[in-house]
């Protein structure tokens, strides 16, 4: 093995710590394994232990909160899939056992999603991680997953970790993550920033790592160390707590050194997120993903549901903004009272986001929007409400005269399609306010699926292409002195956050315990070191050299 190991640093800090290596999984059941001719008792028998998994997966998401909680909600709906009941089923009337049976059903499921590609191909990893989980069940083996306990932390090496088995982490136990796989926008690089867990994701050859060697973790700078001298780990360590300390220091509103104030808010996914959100600081909510209130049901939640769950959030923040996304359905967040029109070969280039209200259902919206203006009432908050997935003026302005129409002053849109940006001053003249989703509009614009561990180089907000469309659509919103955001994964970069601000954005939204870390950043340094920082960063021609000549102006962020 080499000393040395990189990949990309997805969530900043240091890890030191003993390798513990998650390999292998649950043994493919043999092909040949027959049950013993009850295939009523067989069905009943796969049926429960998928919803055995189902609702374990459930209840890890109601105790995790958060992101993790989206990804496991999503995770039990698949379990729960009908279609994949019926499959099983079929295969057991065939004279598969149960095993067997999930195992195949599981594996055509599996072969459809990887050709879909885009948010489908996704999924791929989940739908391991729920088979290999419903044939422990069924086969009597131990569920998989990572230690509950250790003599010291350790850093946990994988070639993906699956949500479950990271969503209920204790953060004492855990030094670092590192995975083989995924990228910048990976549910592992998400939950590693949920946690607050030093993490690097597409390291290539680091499941080869021998259990137990002490391994350094740089989760800025994507550098894995193996077995380095006590005393240079010890002075990393130290390092890192001393920037700890400082970032634990910067309290109070987002502002440069000198004074140009950017608020600084918490993406959330619904009260149960708020308590983060303020034990961090967030000045508001910038990023409120409503389609928990959505998923699993047969058919839309009615207005008055609706308002209980977003009133809580207003009343959080006296004075404050939040920011509330309309429901972000299609793709990989399907909806049964929802069904896209017809086949769909890549979902992500199809009928989601704002597109599958505007011509039908869009009572679904009004209903959505009405709920959100009868939330706000009654409390100071500010109530700014976006459409996602928003790719002409026309789509612009149709969404803005219907939050209009609903009492919500300030309706704005996602930058997420770079088509957009790349016309942002015609949009700007229709939307209230710009949010940027960085995470989509990379994907979108390098054409690279960001849970594709392949094409990982292509998934970075650095690289300048993305850094000039978010440039043009923050000087579009300025000249039109309208508002402009970023709510996605780069808002949570420190050093980018600082670039971002350079470029023009006016408010950073990100998971909340990135808070503290973005808003030393930016007290240690002026606008116009962000502005030259971001300069130099468009100028660049790799996300590497963009990387390295903002740090150039943006000293002491790691």
């Amino acid at each position: 093995m080499p000393a040395q190991l990189e990949g990309v640093g997805v969530s900043p800090g240091i890890g030191y710590g003993p390798a513990y290596v998650l390999t292998g999984g649950i043994p493919e059941p043999d092909g040949a394994d027959t049950h013993d001719g009850d295939a009523e008792a067989e069905t009943a028998r796969a049926a429960a232990a998928l919803e055995r998994v189902a609702a374990d997966l459930e209840g890890r998401g109601l105790t995790a909160g958060g992101d993790a909680q989206e990804v496991l909600t999503a995770q039990a709906m698949m379990a729960r899939d009908p279609g994949l009941a019926d499959r099983v089923a079929d295969l057991v009337g065939h004279g598969k056992a149960a095993a067997r049976a999930v195992f195949e059903a599981f594996g055509a499921y599996r072969e459809l999603l990887a050709a879909a590609g885009g948010y489908l191909a996704e999924r791929v990893a989940d739908l391991d991680d729920i088979r290999d989980r419903t044939i422990a069940v069924l086969t009597g083996r131990p569920m998989p997953g990572v230690p509950t306990s250790a003599a010291e932390p350790y850093v946990l090496i994988a070639r993906d970790l699956a949500p479950a088995d990271t969503a209920l982490l204790d953060r004492t136990l855990v030094a670092a993550f590192v995975t083989e796989y995924g990228g910048p926008t990976s549910h592992t690089a998400i939950l590693a920033r949920a946690m607050g867990v030093p993490a690097v994701v597409g390291c290539v050859g680091a499941t080869a790592i021998i259990a137990g060697e002490r391994l350094l973790v740089d989760g800025s700078s994507g550098l894995v160390r193996l077995s380095p001298p006590e005393a240079e780990a010890a002075a990393a360590v130290e390092a890192a707590r001393a920037r700890e300390a400082a970032v634990a220091a910067a309290v109070g509103p987002g502002t440069t050194k000198d004074g140009h104030a950017v608020p600084l808010l918490a993406n959330i996914g619904g009260p149960k997120d708020l308590e983060s959100a303020l034990k961090y600081g967030a000045e508001g909510v910038g990023l409120y993903r409503t389609e928990f209130l959505f998923l699993d049901r047969a058919d839309a939640p009615g207005e008055d549901e609706q308002v209980g769950q977003y009133r809580p959030v207003f009343e959080a923040f006296p004075g404050g903004r939040v920011v509330v996304r309309t429901l972000d359905a299609g793709a990989d967040k399907p909806l049964a009272f929802l069904p896209p029109p017809g086949d769909e070969p890549n979902p992500a280039l199809g009928v989601r986001g704002l597109r599958m209200f505007r011509i039908d259902n869009t009572a679904v919206m009004e209903t959505q929007l009405r709920a959100i203006a009868r939330a706000a009432e009654g409390t100071s908050a500010e109530p700014y409400v976006m459409a996602p997935m928003v790719s002409t003026a026309a789509e612009a302005a149709w969404f803005a005269q219907l939050g209009h129409r609903m009492g919500l002053a300030n309706s704005g849109i996602m930058i997420e399609v770079p088509a957009a940006a790349l016309r942002a001053r015609d949009l700007a003249v229709e939307a209230d306010f710009f949010s940027i989703g960085t995470n989509d509009l990379t994907q979108y614009t390098m054409a690279a699926d960001r849970q594709v561990s392949g094409v990982s180089s292509l998934q970075d907000p650095w690289l300048p292409a993305v850094l000039d469309l978010i440039a043009l659509a923050a000087a579009a919103a300025g000249e039109a002195g309208k508002g402009c955001g970023v709510c996605g994964e780069a808002a949570a970069d420190p050093l980018l956050a600082c670039v971002l601000v350079g470029l023009g954005v006016t408010s950073l939204s990100m998971g909340a315990p990135a808070l503290p870390w973005v808003r030393a950043a930016l007290a240690a340094h002026t606008y116009a070191q962000c502005q030259a920082a971001a300069t130099t960063a468009r100028q660049a021609v790799t996300a590497a050299e963009a990387k390295e000549g903002a740090h150039a102006h943006l000293p002491g962020i790691p």
